[in-house]
């Protein structure tokens, strides 16, 4: 693996836990709420659909192929994730653990609040990219550092829900209301907080 290579991965990975892009974690935060650890394939998936999502924009809008007002993204990225509380307000009786698909509505969605979430991670990595033509692989590696990071940050979730649900006895439905209700407060404050109106 080339040190160009690993260094865009290690750049994905870490701009994913960046506190100043912390609406990105929100946003898994409010998707894996409603999951447990034992539906970690459900979950591997809806992560793996919010990547592809992404990965088409941010390659777009790297190319110059698509462009977008910044001041719209900064809005839509928290209605996505008070879109994704509200729904989950919906399932507090554990409808997610009776989806058996894998695959399922909630993937397209995820892919398609993905190339929102692209846009606004473009900027970033447009300020990052070099000038020796290996942006197809700059992009390809900063991608999977994204989806690393992902994948660690909803694996964390996932086993604090399995703790607090086995070791402390909090209710599903409890958790699921409290980091529901955070990320939704959050997001609320991020929409106010934008120039969009």
């Amino acid at each position: 693996m080339s040190s160009i290579f690993s260094t865009y991965i290690e750049l994905g990975f870490h701009h994913i836990f960046d506190f100043k892009a912390y609406d990105h974690m929100l946003f898994l935060l409010a998707l894996s709420a409603i999951y447990t650890l034992s539906d970690w394939r459900k979950v591997l998936a809806l992560v793996t659909s919010f990547t592809i999502g992404h990965s088409i924009t941010l390659a777009l809008s790297t190319f110059n192929i698509i462009r977008f007002d910044s001041a719209l993204i900064e809005f839509l990225i928290p209605v996505t994730i008070l879109f994704t509380c509200v729904t989950n307000f919906f399932k507090l009786n554990g409808a997610a653990s009776k989806q058996h698909a894998i695959w399922s509505f909630h993937n397209l969605l995820a892919v398609g609040f993905g190339l929102i979430h692209g846009m606004g991670f473009s900027n970033f990595l447009k300020s990052m990219l070099g000038r020796n033509g290996d942006t197809w692989q700059q992009l390809l590696a900063f991608n999977i550092g994204i989806e690393l990071g992902q994948l660690l940050i909803v694996s964390i979730l996932l086993i604090a829900g399995f703790l607090m649900m086995n070791l402390f006895r909090a209710k599903k439905r409890d958790w699921i209301m409290v980091l529901s209700s955070a990320a939704a407060g959050i997001a609320l404050i991020l929409i106010m907080e934008t120039n969009i109106f």
